[in-house]
């Protein structure tokens, strides 16, 4: 599930009609890769997800979520794994990469009944605001793996702050821990939960974000609302 909205994207979301942009076209070798590697990414997590003990620790105002309609969820790429198990077949949607990584995750979250929607941090950020802002006016939640798709890791990027801005739409910030994992040695240390693990996943109270806002403090309250979700998640197993 990757994020991919520019850190300089300032712009106000216009109502405009826009069609889903397409993913751009692969050579026969990258084709066959997509579809291995999204076959194996997709096995993998329907063989280990239903081995994994889940808890879920609640913050007032998340019980049962998601539920909530319109909303906006957010959380760490590293975690993504855990993630896509937990949260599958509800509908929601997440801003994934025009690019070769971006075309096997999409394919991966859809079979678990997650819809993609194509952006790009490099162009066509506005384009996949706009068409998220009109998922969230349908009712829709919405998902981003809010550091991804290349980091930095941990840092927050801005997208759910205009999004919540202008539909008035909640974020929830949260977390999901494993008790014991593989990390894989990429830019977001991936966590892989080993099968039969725990997982812990922390959701935080939501936060409104008001028409008339302060940009950079509401991104920073963001930031700390999903630092505060990993430590809490983490809490769980520390010793």
């Amino acid at each position: 599930m990757d994020n991919n909205l520019a850190g300089t994207v300032e712009d106000p979301i216009e109502n405009k009609s826009l069609e889903h942009s397409r993913p751009s076209r692969f050579s026969l070798k990258q084709r066959c890769s997509l579809w291995l590697i999204s076959w194996i990414g997709y096995l993998a997590i329907r063989l280990i997800g239903p081995t994994l003990r889940v808890s879920i620790t609640y913050e007032p105002g998340t019980e049962n979520e998601p539920r909530t309609r319109p909303a906006i969820y957010c959380f760490w790429h590293r975690c993504v794994f855990s993630a896509a198990h937990l949260f599958r077949n509800k509908g929601i949607r997440v801003l994934t990469s025009r690019s070769y990584d971006g075309e096997y995750i999409a394919r991966i979250i859809e079979r678990l009944g997650f819809r993609p929607v194509r952006g790009s941090s490099s162009r066509g950020a506005l384009q996949s605001l706009r068409e998220l802002q009109r998922e969230l006016e349908d009712g829709a939640f919405v998902a981003f793996t809010i550091d991804g798709p290349r980091g930095p890791r941990y840092v927050a990027k801005p997208g759910p702050i205009h999004l919540a801005r202008v539909t008035g739409a909640p974020i929830f910030s949260f977390y999901v821990a494993a008790e014991r994992a593989w990390i894989l040695r990429t830019w977001d240390a991936f966590v892989l939960p080993m099968p039969f693990s725990r997982i812990h996943c922390y959701v935080r109270a939501p936060i409104k974000v008001a028409a008339d806002s302060n940009h950079e403090q509401s991104l920073a309250r963001m930031q700390s609302e999903l630092e505060v979700a990993q430590r809490s998640a983490e809490a769980a197993y520390r010793r």
